[in-house]
Protein backbone atom coordinates (compact mmCIF):
# COMPACT_ATOMS: atom_id res chain seq x y z
CA UNK A 1 0.00 0.00 0.00
CA UNK A 2 1.21 3.08 -0.73
CA UNK A 3 -0.19 6.90 -0.30
CA UNK A 4 0.13 10.65 -1.78
CA UNK A 5 0.07 13.93 0.33
CA UNK A 6 -3.71 14.29 0.20
CA UNK A 7 -3.73 10.85 2.00
CA UNK A 8 -5.29 8.60 -0.89
CA UNK A 9 -4.24 5.08 -1.02
CA UNK A 10 -3.63 2.25 -3.58
CA UNK A 11 -4.08 -1.50 -2.84
CA UNK A 12 -2.29 -4.44 -4.42
CA UNK A 13 -4.17 -8.21 -3.89
CA UNK A 14 -2.37 -11.30 -5.52
CA UNK A 15 -5.14 -13.57 -7.16
CA UNK A 16 -3.86 -17.10 -7.53
CA UNK A 17 -4.77 -18.53 -11.17
CA UNK A 18 -7.61 -20.74 -11.68
CA UNK A 19 -7.14 -24.41 -12.30
CA UNK A 20 -7.88 -25.32 -16.12
CA UNK A 21 -10.03 -28.70 -14.64
CA UNK A 22 -11.36 -30.06 -11.40
CA UNK A 23 -8.73 -32.22 -10.13
CA UNK A 24 -9.22 -35.39 -10.49
CA UNK A 25 -10.82 -37.40 -7.88
CA UNK A 26 -9.10 -40.88 -6.28
CA UNK A 27 -9.13 -43.40 -7.87
CA UNK A 28 -12.63 -45.50 -6.49
CA UNK A 29 -13.03 -49.12 -8.69
CA UNK A 30 -16.54 -49.06 -7.39
CA UNK A 31 -17.09 -46.01 -8.66
CA UNK A 32 -16.03 -47.46 -11.99
CA UNK A 33 -18.11 -50.33 -11.92
CA UNK A 34 -20.96 -47.84 -11.06
CA UNK A 35 -20.83 -46.18 -14.41
CA UNK A 36 -19.78 -49.10 -16.38
CA UNK A 37 -23.20 -50.89 -14.99
CA UNK A 38 -24.89 -47.55 -15.56
CA UNK A 39 -24.04 -47.36 -19.25
CA UNK A 40 -25.23 -50.42 -20.17
CA UNK A 41 -28.57 -49.26 -19.07
CA UNK A 42 -28.51 -47.70 -22.80
CA UNK A 43 -29.62 -44.39 -21.52
CA UNK A 44 -26.11 -43.16 -21.05
CA UNK A 45 -26.43 -42.77 -17.20
CA UNK A 46 -22.89 -43.47 -16.07
CA UNK A 47 -22.23 -40.30 -18.43
CA UNK A 48 -24.89 -38.22 -17.30
CA UNK A 49 -23.66 -38.92 -13.43
CA UNK A 50 -20.26 -38.16 -14.81
CA UNK A 51 -21.28 -34.99 -16.72
CA UNK A 52 -20.54 -36.35 -20.64
CA UNK A 53 -23.42 -34.92 -21.74
CA UNK A 54 -22.30 -35.39 -25.77
CA UNK A 55 -22.12 -39.06 -24.52
CA UNK A 56 -25.02 -39.33 -22.82
CA UNK A 57 -26.90 -38.56 -26.41
CA UNK A 58 -24.63 -40.30 -28.30
CA UNK A 59 -25.96 -43.33 -26.03
CA UNK A 60 -29.07 -42.29 -26.47
CA UNK A 61 -29.35 -41.81 -29.76
CA UNK A 62 -28.18 -45.22 -30.18
CA UNK A 63 -30.97 -46.90 -28.31
CA UNK A 64 -33.48 -44.86 -30.20
CA UNK A 65 -32.02 -46.11 -33.38
CA UNK A 66 -32.23 -50.15 -31.95
CA UNK A 67 -35.35 -49.05 -30.80
CA UNK A 68 -36.81 -47.87 -34.27
CA UNK A 69 -35.26 -51.12 -36.21
CA UNK A 70 -36.78 -53.43 -33.77
CA UNK A 71 -40.33 -52.02 -32.98
CA UNK A 72 -42.98 -52.86 -33.75
CA UNK A 73 -42.40 -56.30 -32.61
CA UNK A 74 -41.56 -59.04 -35.81
CA UNK A 75 -42.00 -62.86 -36.19
CA UNK A 76 -38.41 -62.56 -37.65
CA UNK A 77 -37.52 -60.67 -34.42
CA UNK A 78 -34.35 -57.93 -34.89
CA UNK A 79 -31.65 -58.30 -37.75
CA UNK A 80 -29.05 -60.29 -36.43
CA UNK A 81 -26.39 -57.33 -37.70
CA UNK A 82 -28.08 -54.91 -35.57
CA UNK A 83 -27.82 -56.75 -32.20
CA UNK A 84 -24.44 -57.44 -32.87
CA UNK A 85 -23.38 -53.56 -33.70
CA UNK A 86 -25.72 -52.47 -30.83
CA UNK A 87 -23.82 -55.46 -28.04
CA UNK A 88 -20.82 -53.99 -29.18
CA UNK A 89 -21.53 -50.78 -28.45
CA UNK A 90 -22.67 -51.22 -24.50
CA UNK A 91 -19.45 -52.61 -24.41
CA UNK A 92 -17.38 -49.96 -25.78
CA UNK A 93 -19.16 -47.61 -23.39
CA UNK A 94 -19.37 -49.27 -20.21
CA UNK A 95 -15.76 -49.90 -20.78
CA UNK A 96 -15.43 -46.65 -21.57
CA UNK A 97 -17.50 -45.46 -18.83
CA UNK A 98 -15.24 -47.03 -16.19
CA UNK A 99 -12.53 -45.69 -17.28
CA UNK A 100 -14.04 -42.48 -16.96
CA UNK A 101 -15.77 -43.18 -13.57
CA UNK A 102 -12.62 -44.55 -12.19
CA UNK A 103 -11.25 -41.08 -10.96
CA UNK A 104 -14.15 -38.59 -11.91
CA UNK A 105 -16.91 -37.85 -9.16
CA UNK A 106 -20.39 -38.51 -9.13
CA UNK A 107 -23.01 -35.39 -9.37
CA UNK A 108 -25.73 -37.88 -7.46
CA UNK A 109 -25.18 -40.26 -5.22
CA UNK A 110 -22.50 -39.30 -3.23
CA UNK A 111 -21.94 -42.53 -2.46
CA UNK A 112 -20.50 -45.11 -5.21
CA UNK A 113 -21.84 -47.85 -3.97
CA UNK A 114 -25.33 -46.28 -4.13
CA UNK A 115 -24.76 -45.53 -7.92
CA UNK A 116 -24.03 -49.31 -8.39
CA UNK A 117 -26.71 -50.57 -6.63
CA UNK A 118 -28.93 -48.02 -8.58
CA UNK A 119 -27.04 -49.07 -11.86
CA UNK A 120 -27.80 -53.09 -11.36
CA UNK A 121 -31.83 -52.17 -10.43
CA UNK A 122 -32.05 -50.16 -13.75
CA UNK A 123 -30.47 -53.64 -15.80
CA UNK A 124 -34.07 -54.69 -14.73
CA UNK A 125 -35.72 -52.35 -17.53
CA UNK A 126 -33.14 -53.59 -20.43
CA UNK A 127 -34.17 -57.17 -19.15
CA UNK A 128 -37.98 -56.62 -18.80
CA UNK A 129 -37.40 -54.93 -22.29
CA UNK A 130 -36.33 -58.20 -23.57
CA UNK A 131 -38.89 -60.06 -22.16
CA UNK A 132 -41.56 -58.10 -23.05
CA UNK A 133 -40.14 -58.26 -26.69
CA UNK A 134 -39.81 -61.50 -26.77
CA UNK A 135 -43.64 -61.85 -25.81
CA UNK A 136 -44.53 -59.32 -28.21
CA UNK A 137 -42.75 -61.31 -31.10
CA UNK A 138 -44.52 -64.69 -29.98
CA UNK A 139 -47.97 -62.52 -30.46
CA UNK A 140 -46.89 -61.71 -33.88
CA UNK A 141 -45.78 -64.53 -34.94
CA UNK A 142 -48.70 -66.32 -33.93
CA UNK A 143 -51.49 -63.44 -35.80
CA UNK A 144 -48.48 -64.59 -38.67
CA UNK A 145 -49.45 -68.08 -38.45
CA UNK A 146 -53.16 -67.14 -37.97
CA UNK A 147 -53.02 -64.83 -41.50
CA UNK A 148 -51.29 -68.13 -43.42
CA UNK A 149 -54.48 -70.18 -41.88
CA UNK A 150 -56.92 -67.30 -43.18
CA UNK A 151 -55.14 -67.50 -46.58
CA UNK A 152 -55.47 -71.26 -46.89
CA UNK A 153 -58.99 -70.82 -45.96
CA UNK A 154 -59.87 -68.59 -48.35
CA UNK A 155 -58.04 -70.47 -51.21
CA UNK A 156 -60.50 -73.55 -49.79
CA UNK A 157 -63.43 -71.25 -50.15
CA UNK A 158 -62.99 -69.78 -53.06
CA UNK A 159 -62.78 -73.52 -54.76
CA UNK A 160 -66.10 -74.58 -53.82
CA UNK A 161 -67.72 -73.03 -56.39
CA UNK A 162 -65.13 -74.78 -58.95
CA UNK A 163 -64.78 -77.30 -60.77
CA UNK A 164 -62.04 -79.66 -58.60
CA UNK A 165 -59.71 -79.86 -62.08
CA UNK A 166 -59.36 -76.13 -62.00
CA UNK A 167 -58.44 -75.39 -58.98
CA UNK A 168 -56.75 -78.68 -57.68
CA UNK A 169 -53.73 -76.44 -57.77
CA UNK A 170 -55.54 -74.00 -55.16
CA UNK A 171 -56.92 -77.47 -52.77
CA UNK A 172 -52.63 -78.61 -52.56
CA UNK A 173 -52.00 -75.10 -51.59
CA UNK A 174 -54.24 -74.70 -48.74
CA UNK A 175 -53.08 -78.38 -47.70
CA UNK A 176 -49.72 -77.41 -47.43
CA UNK A 177 -50.39 -74.40 -45.64
CA UNK A 178 -52.22 -76.87 -43.35
CA UNK A 179 -49.38 -79.03 -43.34
CA UNK A 180 -47.30 -76.65 -42.48
CA UNK A 181 -48.87 -75.28 -39.55
CA UNK A 182 -49.24 -78.64 -38.03
CA UNK A 183 -46.03 -79.99 -38.66
CA UNK A 184 -43.33 -76.75 -37.89
CA UNK A 185 -45.61 -74.56 -35.57
CA UNK A 186 -48.00 -77.52 -32.97
CA UNK A 187 -48.31 -75.62 -30.42
CA UNK A 188 -49.48 -72.65 -32.36
CA UNK A 189 -53.32 -71.08 -32.30
CA UNK A 190 -53.44 -71.77 -36.17
CA UNK A 191 -52.39 -75.55 -35.47
CA UNK A 192 -55.32 -75.71 -32.71
CA UNK A 193 -57.34 -74.86 -35.34
CA UNK A 194 -56.31 -76.78 -38.52
CA UNK A 195 -58.59 -80.26 -37.62
CA UNK A 196 -61.58 -78.24 -37.75
CA UNK A 197 -60.46 -76.22 -40.96
CA UNK A 198 -59.35 -80.15 -42.15
CA UNK A 199 -63.04 -81.25 -42.02
CA UNK A 200 -64.52 -78.19 -44.15
CA UNK A 201 -61.31 -78.97 -46.55
CA UNK A 202 -62.89 -82.31 -46.78
CA UNK A 203 -66.45 -81.64 -47.32
CA UNK A 204 -65.77 -78.44 -50.18
CA UNK A 205 -63.49 -80.36 -51.97
CA UNK A 206 -66.13 -83.75 -52.50
CA UNK A 207 -69.39 -80.68 -52.74
CA UNK A 208 -70.06 -82.92 -55.64
CA UNK A 209 -70.55 -86.39 -54.25
CA UNK A 210 -73.70 -84.56 -52.09
CA UNK A 211 -74.76 -83.09 -55.13
CA UNK A 212 -74.99 -86.77 -56.49
CA UNK A 213 -72.63 -85.95 -59.47
CA UNK A 214 -70.40 -88.75 -59.21
CA UNK A 215 -68.58 -88.63 -61.94
CA UNK A 216 -66.77 -85.26 -60.87
CA UNK A 217 -66.40 -86.92 -57.77
CA UNK A 218 -64.04 -89.34 -58.22
CA UNK A 219 -60.94 -86.89 -58.91
CA UNK A 220 -61.80 -84.59 -55.55
CA UNK A 221 -62.21 -88.00 -53.67
CA UNK A 222 -59.21 -89.86 -55.40
CA UNK A 223 -56.88 -86.62 -54.25
CA UNK A 224 -58.41 -86.47 -50.63
CA UNK A 225 -57.23 -90.58 -50.11
CA UNK A 226 -53.77 -88.90 -50.67
CA UNK A 227 -54.09 -86.37 -47.65
CA UNK A 228 -53.34 -88.68 -44.75
CA UNK A 229 -49.90 -89.47 -46.28
CA UNK A 230 -48.64 -85.51 -45.84
CA UNK A 231 -50.95 -84.50 -42.60
CA UNK A 232 -50.46 -85.31 -38.63
CA UNK A 233 -52.50 -88.21 -37.93
CA UNK A 234 -54.04 -86.14 -35.32
CA UNK A 235 -55.13 -83.23 -37.47
CA UNK A 236 -57.35 -86.09 -39.50
CA UNK A 237 -59.16 -87.91 -36.80
CA UNK A 238 -61.79 -89.70 -38.66
CA UNK A 239 -61.52 -88.34 -42.04
CA UNK A 240 -58.47 -90.86 -42.71
CA UNK A 241 -61.18 -93.16 -44.00
CA UNK A 242 -63.47 -90.37 -44.91
CA UNK A 243 -63.34 -90.91 -49.20
CA UNK A 244 -63.15 -94.49 -48.93
CA UNK A 245 -66.75 -95.57 -49.31
CA UNK A 246 -67.72 -91.56 -51.25
CA UNK A 247 -65.08 -93.06 -53.81
CA UNK A 248 -66.49 -96.53 -54.58
CA UNK A 249 -70.25 -95.18 -54.61
CA UNK A 250 -68.67 -92.73 -57.24
CA UNK A 251 -66.72 -95.41 -58.97
CA UNK A 252 -69.37 -97.26 -59.17
CA UNK A 253 -72.11 -95.04 -60.24
CA UNK A 254 -69.74 -92.61 -63.21
CA UNK A 255 -68.71 -96.26 -64.63
CA UNK A 256 -72.58 -97.83 -64.54
CA UNK A 257 -73.63 -94.43 -66.47
CA UNK A 258 -71.11 -94.99 -68.45
CA UNK A 259 -71.18 -98.37 -69.34
CA UNK A 260 -74.99 -97.64 -70.47
CA UNK A 261 -74.28 -94.57 -72.43
CA UNK A 262 -71.05 -95.68 -74.27
CA UNK A 263 -68.37 -93.63 -72.67
CA UNK A 264 -65.10 -94.88 -72.82
CA UNK A 265 -64.14 -94.38 -69.01
CA UNK A 266 -66.35 -97.03 -67.43
CA UNK A 267 -64.09 -100.12 -67.27
CA UNK A 268 -60.95 -98.41 -65.69
CA UNK A 269 -63.23 -97.28 -63.46
CA UNK A 270 -64.58 -100.35 -62.63
CA UNK A 271 -61.10 -101.73 -62.94
CA UNK A 272 -60.17 -99.14 -59.66
CA UNK A 273 -62.85 -99.65 -57.63
CA UNK A 274 -61.77 -103.47 -57.83
CA UNK A 275 -58.45 -102.97 -56.99
CA UNK A 276 -59.04 -100.44 -54.45
CA UNK A 277 -62.01 -101.85 -52.72
CA UNK A 278 -62.35 -105.41 -53.57
CA UNK A 279 -64.45 -106.15 -50.71
CA UNK A 280 -66.57 -103.65 -50.72
CA UNK A 281 -70.68 -103.25 -51.32
CA UNK A 282 -69.88 -101.37 -54.43
CA UNK A 283 -67.44 -103.70 -55.80
CA UNK A 284 -69.88 -106.55 -55.89
CA UNK A 285 -72.54 -105.27 -58.17
CA UNK A 286 -69.45 -104.60 -60.63
CA UNK A 287 -70.20 -108.31 -62.66
CA UNK A 288 -73.43 -108.00 -62.52
CA UNK A 289 -73.85 -104.80 -64.06
CA UNK A 290 -71.61 -105.54 -66.83
CA UNK A 291 -73.43 -109.35 -67.57
CA UNK A 292 -77.04 -107.00 -67.42
CA UNK A 293 -74.93 -104.62 -70.33
CA UNK A 294 -74.24 -106.91 -72.25
CA UNK A 295 -77.48 -108.78 -72.13
CA UNK A 296 -79.51 -105.58 -72.50
CA UNK A 297 -76.81 -104.35 -75.78
CA UNK A 298 -77.67 -108.12 -77.21
CA UNK A 299 -81.23 -107.39 -77.80
CA UNK A 300 -80.14 -104.27 -80.22
CA UNK A 301 -79.47 -107.30 -82.73
CA UNK A 302 -83.18 -107.95 -83.16
CA UNK A 303 -83.70 -103.81 -83.29
CA UNK A 304 -83.94 -100.92 -85.98
CA UNK A 305 -79.94 -101.18 -86.05
CA UNK A 306 -78.19 -103.90 -85.48
CA UNK A 307 -75.21 -103.01 -87.17
CA UNK A 308 -74.53 -100.81 -84.01
CA UNK A 309 -75.74 -103.42 -81.81
CA UNK A 310 -72.62 -105.31 -83.25
CA UNK A 311 -70.09 -103.06 -82.72
CA UNK A 312 -71.54 -101.99 -79.14
CA UNK A 313 -70.67 -105.85 -78.07
CA UNK A 314 -67.20 -105.61 -79.56
CA UNK A 315 -66.50 -102.91 -77.84
CA UNK A 316 -68.23 -104.37 -74.61
CA UNK A 317 -66.54 -107.42 -75.09
CA UNK A 318 -62.85 -105.72 -76.17
CA UNK A 319 -63.56 -103.13 -72.65
CA UNK A 320 -64.51 -106.16 -70.23
CA UNK A 321 -60.98 -107.70 -71.08
CA UNK A 322 -59.39 -104.86 -69.90
CA UNK A 323 -60.79 -104.43 -66.50
CA UNK A 324 -58.43 -105.24 -63.52
CA UNK A 325 -59.97 -107.92 -61.21
CA UNK A 326 -58.94 -110.30 -58.77
CA UNK A 327 -60.44 -113.49 -57.57
CA UNK A 328 -63.53 -115.65 -59.04
CA UNK A 329 -64.18 -111.93 -60.66
CA UNK A 330 -61.53 -112.08 -63.09
CA UNK A 331 -63.46 -115.48 -64.30
CA UNK A 332 -67.47 -113.84 -64.51
CA UNK A 333 -65.92 -110.83 -65.98
CA UNK A 334 -63.71 -113.24 -69.04
CA UNK A 335 -67.58 -115.16 -69.29
CA UNK A 336 -69.00 -112.08 -69.88
CA UNK A 337 -66.29 -110.61 -72.71
CA UNK A 338 -66.47 -113.70 -74.25
CA UNK A 339 -70.58 -113.42 -74.74
CA UNK A 340 -70.64 -109.96 -75.67
CA UNK A 341 -67.84 -111.28 -78.63
CA UNK A 342 -70.10 -114.61 -79.50
CA UNK A 343 -73.17 -112.73 -79.57
CA UNK A 344 -70.98 -109.67 -81.42
CA UNK A 345 -70.33 -112.60 -84.03
CA UNK A 346 -73.98 -114.26 -84.43
CA UNK A 347 -75.38 -110.63 -85.05
CA UNK A 348 -72.96 -110.19 -88.02
CA UNK A 349 -75.39 -111.93 -89.85
CA UNK A 350 -78.43 -109.30 -88.89
CA UNK A 351 -76.02 -106.64 -89.75
CA UNK A 352 -75.50 -107.86 -93.21
CA UNK A 353 -79.39 -107.85 -93.74
CA UNK A 354 -79.97 -104.44 -92.74
CA UNK A 355 -77.13 -103.17 -94.64
CA UNK A 356 -78.08 -104.90 -97.51
CA UNK A 357 -82.05 -103.88 -97.49
CA UNK A 358 -80.59 -100.31 -96.37
CA UNK A 359 -79.07 -100.01 -99.80
CA UNK A 360 -75.48 -99.78 -98.72
CA UNK A 361 -74.53 -103.05 -100.74
CA UNK A 362 -70.70 -102.19 -100.55
CA UNK A 363 -71.17 -102.90 -97.04
CA UNK A 364 -72.96 -105.57 -96.58
CA UNK A 365 -70.88 -107.14 -99.24
CA UNK A 366 -68.12 -107.01 -96.92
CA UNK A 367 -69.91 -108.19 -93.65
CA UNK A 368 -71.61 -111.07 -95.29
CA UNK A 369 -67.84 -112.28 -96.93
CA UNK A 370 -66.27 -111.96 -93.48
CA UNK A 371 -69.63 -113.64 -91.55
CA UNK A 372 -69.09 -116.58 -94.54
CA UNK A 373 -65.54 -116.84 -93.57
CA UNK A 374 -65.68 -117.28 -89.92
CA UNK A 375 -68.63 -119.14 -89.65
CA UNK A 376 -68.47 -121.76 -92.42
CA UNK A 377 -70.78 -124.22 -90.02
CA UNK A 378 -73.14 -121.58 -89.22
CA UNK A 379 -76.58 -122.31 -90.60
CA UNK A 380 -77.10 -118.80 -92.22
CA UNK A 381 -73.05 -119.20 -93.67
CA UNK A 382 -74.78 -120.35 -97.13
CA UNK A 383 -77.32 -117.84 -97.47
CA UNK A 384 -74.71 -115.14 -96.30
CA UNK A 385 -72.90 -116.11 -98.84
CA UNK A 386 -75.31 -115.52 -101.74
CA UNK A 387 -76.21 -111.84 -99.80
CA UNK A 388 -73.19 -111.51 -100.57
CA UNK A 389 -73.23 -111.87 -104.32
CA UNK A 390 -76.37 -109.72 -104.76
CA UNK A 391 -74.94 -107.04 -102.99
CA UNK A 392 -71.99 -107.44 -105.28
CA UNK A 393 -73.74 -107.30 -108.91
CA UNK A 394 -76.58 -104.38 -106.95
CA UNK A 395 -72.95 -102.23 -106.63
CA UNK A 396 -73.27 -102.81 -110.69
CA UNK A 397 -76.96 -103.04 -111.29
CA UNK A 398 -78.54 -101.50 -108.71
CA UNK A 399 -81.86 -103.19 -109.30
CA UNK A 400 -80.41 -106.33 -108.53
CA UNK A 401 -80.42 -105.39 -104.44
CA UNK A 402 -84.49 -105.08 -104.79
CA UNK A 403 -85.07 -108.62 -102.94
CA UNK A 404 -83.28 -110.46 -100.29
CA UNK A 405 -81.91 -113.29 -102.13
CA UNK A 406 -83.16 -116.45 -100.80
CA UNK A 407 -81.93 -120.05 -100.33
CA UNK A 408 -84.05 -121.52 -103.54
CA UNK A 409 -81.57 -123.61 -105.94
CA UNK A 410 -82.50 -124.66 -109.44
CA UNK A 411 -85.31 -124.07 -111.62
CA UNK A 412 -86.90 -125.36 -115.60
CA UNK A 413 -85.28 -123.10 -117.56
CA UNK A 414 -81.32 -123.91 -119.05
CA UNK A 415 -79.15 -120.93 -119.40
CA UNK A 416 -75.91 -121.73 -121.07
CA UNK A 417 -72.82 -118.97 -119.93
CA UNK A 418 -70.33 -118.58 -122.64
CA UNK A 419 -66.92 -116.95 -121.79
CA UNK A 420 -66.09 -114.80 -124.68
CA UNK A 421 -63.21 -113.41 -122.72
CA UNK A 422 -59.28 -113.64 -122.15
CA UNK A 423 -59.29 -113.70 -118.48
CA UNK A 424 -61.15 -116.35 -116.43
CA UNK A 425 -64.83 -114.68 -115.48
CA UNK A 426 -67.20 -115.53 -112.52
CA UNK A 427 -70.20 -115.21 -113.37
CA UNK A 428 -72.42 -114.17 -110.91
CA UNK A 429 -76.34 -113.75 -110.94
CA UNK A 430 -78.98 -113.25 -108.74
CA UNK A 431 -83.03 -113.12 -108.84
CA UNK A 432 -84.64 -115.93 -107.77
CA UNK A 433 -82.01 -117.76 -107.38
CA UNK A 434 -78.61 -116.52 -106.81
CA UNK A 435 -75.21 -118.17 -107.24
CA UNK A 436 -71.84 -117.84 -108.85
CA UNK A 437 -69.62 -119.98 -110.46
CA UNK A 438 -66.41 -119.58 -112.86
CA UNK A 439 -65.30 -119.88 -116.47
CA UNK A 440 -62.08 -120.15 -117.69
CA UNK A 441 -60.72 -117.76 -120.49
CA UNK A 442 -60.82 -118.23 -123.89
CA UNK A 443 -57.35 -117.68 -125.25
CA UNK A 444 -58.27 -116.81 -128.99
CA UNK A 445 -60.49 -113.72 -127.22
CA UNK A 446 -59.95 -110.65 -126.40
CA UNK A 447 -61.44 -107.59 -124.14
CA UNK A 448 -64.25 -105.12 -125.95
CA UNK A 449 -63.50 -101.51 -126.43
CA UNK A 450 -66.26 -99.64 -124.28
CA UNK A 451 -67.02 -98.06 -127.82
CA UNK A 452 -67.61 -101.30 -129.82
CA UNK A 453 -69.91 -102.90 -126.78
CA UNK A 454 -72.71 -99.65 -127.84
CA UNK A 455 -72.83 -100.13 -130.79
CA UNK A 456 -76.14 -101.16 -132.40
CA UNK A 457 -75.91 -105.02 -133.87
CA UNK A 458 -73.09 -105.88 -131.28
CA UNK A 459 -73.49 -109.32 -130.70
CA UNK A 460 -70.51 -111.31 -128.62
CA UNK A 461 -69.76 -114.57 -128.55
CA UNK A 462 -71.03 -114.51 -132.14
CA UNK A 463 -67.85 -115.85 -133.38
CA UNK A 464 -67.13 -119.63 -134.87
CA UNK A 465 -65.29 -120.00 -131.45
CA UNK A 466 -65.24 -123.14 -128.89
CA UNK A 467 -65.97 -121.03 -126.01
CA UNK A 468 -65.50 -122.09 -122.23
CA UNK A 469 -69.58 -122.52 -120.93
CA UNK A 470 -71.54 -123.84 -118.43
CA UNK A 471 -75.13 -124.93 -118.41
CA UNK A 472 -77.36 -124.00 -115.23
CA UNK A 473 -80.65 -124.21 -114.42
CA UNK A 474 -82.86 -121.42 -113.26
CA UNK A 475 -86.63 -120.37 -112.45
CA UNK A 476 -88.79 -117.78 -114.90
CA UNK A 477 -88.42 -114.08 -113.85
CA UNK A 478 -85.45 -112.21 -114.29
CA UNK A 479 -82.16 -112.72 -113.16
CA UNK A 480 -79.11 -110.53 -112.81
CA UNK A 481 -75.77 -111.20 -114.45
CA UNK A 482 -72.66 -110.10 -113.71
CA UNK A 483 -69.57 -111.00 -115.48
CA UNK A 484 -66.14 -110.28 -112.81
CA UNK A 485 -62.84 -111.06 -114.91
CA UNK A 486 -59.79 -112.61 -113.10
CA UNK A 487 -57.71 -109.14 -114.44
CA UNK A 488 -58.02 -105.94 -112.91
CA UNK A 489 -57.09 -104.48 -116.26
CA UNK A 490 -61.14 -105.15 -117.52
CA UNK A 491 -64.26 -104.25 -116.47
CA UNK A 492 -66.74 -106.32 -115.14
CA UNK A 493 -69.87 -106.37 -117.74
CA UNK A 494 -73.27 -107.06 -116.69
CA UNK A 495 -76.98 -108.55 -117.72
CA UNK A 496 -80.38 -108.60 -117.06
CA UNK A 497 -82.07 -111.77 -118.78
CA UNK A 498 -86.20 -112.40 -118.26
CA UNK A 499 -86.42 -115.90 -118.12
CA UNK A 500 -89.69 -117.26 -119.60
CA UNK A 501 -90.95 -121.38 -119.60
CA UNK A 502 -90.41 -122.78 -123.10
CA UNK A 503 -87.04 -121.04 -124.15
CA UNK A 504 -83.48 -122.25 -123.83
CA UNK A 505 -80.81 -119.07 -123.17
CA UNK A 506 -77.48 -118.71 -123.67
CA UNK A 507 -75.70 -116.03 -121.85
CA UNK A 508 -72.92 -114.29 -123.12
CA UNK A 509 -69.81 -113.43 -120.26
CA UNK A 510 -67.46 -110.73 -121.82
CA UNK A 511 -65.47 -107.91 -120.46
CA UNK A 512 -64.62 -104.52 -121.31
CA UNK A 513 -61.20 -102.70 -121.20
CA UNK A 514 -60.75 -100.32 -119.04
CA UNK A 515 -60.53 -96.49 -118.85
CA UNK A 516 -57.16 -95.25 -117.95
Amino acid sequence: MSGDQYGRYDYTFAVPPMPAAPPPAPADGVRAVAVAVLNLSGLGLGYALTRRWLLTLLCLVATAVLLFVALPADPDGVPVAALVVYGLFLAAVAAHGASVGLRTRLSWPPSAPLALVVGLVLLVAPAGGVVLYDNARDEATQQMLLDRLDKADRLVEAAGDKSFAAVESDYRAAQEIYESLSADHPDSRAAAKVPARMKTFYTTAAASYDKRDYCAAVAPLTYLRTVPKKMPETDLSDLKDWPDDRLATSLYECASDGLTSGQSTWAAQFGELLTSFPDSEQAAKVEPAVSSAVTATAKGLSGSDPCAAVDQLKSLSSQIQTIQAEGTTVAALAKDADQASSRADAGTYSCGVDQYRDGDFDAAQTTMEEYASAHKSAKNAGLAKKIAIAAEIAQTVPAAGKKLPTNRTGGSISVTVQNDSPDDITVMYTGPVTGSFTLKGCGSCKAYSLSSTILRGFKPCNANKNYPERTISLPTGTTYFLHKPKSDSSTPASDTAKLESGYIYTECAYTTESLS
